[in-house]
């Protein structure tokens, strides 16, 4: 494990050179990948909300722990939310191909921890599949990494501190999408977006979705059983540090 970083800028992938990765390697064999995605948060929610906050996470762990952090991938699998304007979906099996070769080029070059920081429900079952292909790809291809390869995904939403804090502040009011627990998170890392904020009347109760006409008519609105008028600043910086919290643990584990 290396040290903490003392600056994103010095855990973000983007701003290294080859070299630097080369001798990182030496030292460590993590990376944490962001995973997002562009679509429809209601009509108060900002369409870059799933990859704004999951870049914002694996930004924090990464400062934590000192572990590199890729460009984050902003498209997921958003086929549900097409019926909203603004939303920009890869179907699953591009988002599978997508995922399976980025693991595949860090393979390449020695990582053998992959860390999936994800910010859309959406994008699970897909990366789980990604994950398996790209083990199988990796022995095919007889990648010297093949036997220590290991990716995990983390949704930051879905950690233990993150869900019982978002009980406590909004109860059932929470939802399932564009809940205020993500909405408070990007009103801390993009203050902009508090003149967007409103009330709202009731929302459409969570249920089955069958597609994104059936999900435009049955949610009108876009949201699912929330009440995002309840996120405040203040709850997202500490939604922030408790996600951090918690995945830094994690990956360190994970590490090891």
């Amino acid at each position: 494990m290396i040290q903490s970083a003392s600056s994103n800028d010095a855990i973000r992938l983007q701003l290294r050179s080859w070299p630097e990765v080369e001798t990182y390697l030496e030292n460590c064999k993590g990376v944490i990948v962001p995973l997002g995605s562009t679509e429809q948060h209601g009509p108060t929610g900002a369409i870059g909300t799933d990859a704004l906050t999951a870049e914002a996470v694996a930004l924090e762990v990464g400062r934590r722990t000192g572990v590199l952090v890729t460009p984050a991938q902003a498209f997921g699998m958003a086929e549900h939310h097409l019926g909203f304007a603004g939303t920009v979906s890869l179907q699953p099996s591009t988002l599978l191909a997508v995922l399976h070769d980025v693991v595949l080029s860090l393979a390449r070059h020695g990582f053998e921890r992959i860390y999936v920081i994800n910010g859309h429900g959406g994008n699970i079952a897909t990366s789980k599949a990604a994950f398996a292909q790209a083990y199988a790809s990796a022995a095919d291809r007889g990648l010297a990494v093949a036997p220590r390869l290991r990716c995990k995904l983390a949704n930051w939403f879905m950690a233990g501190p993150v869900m019982q804090e978002a009980r406590s502040l909004y109860g059932s009011e929470e939802g399932h999408h564009a809940t205020p627990s993500e909405i408070a998170l990007t009103l801390h890392l993009e203050p902009s977006l508090q003149t967007k904020q409103r009330p709202l009347p009731d929302p459409a109760p969570a249920g089955p979705i069958h597609g994104p006409e059936d999900f435009r008519r049955r949610h009108p609105d876009g949201r699912m059983g929330s009440n995002p008028y309840l996120a405040q600043a203040s709850h997202g910086e500490r939604f922030l540090e408790l996600a951090a919290t918690a995945l830094a643990s994690d990956l360190k584990a994970f590490l090891t």
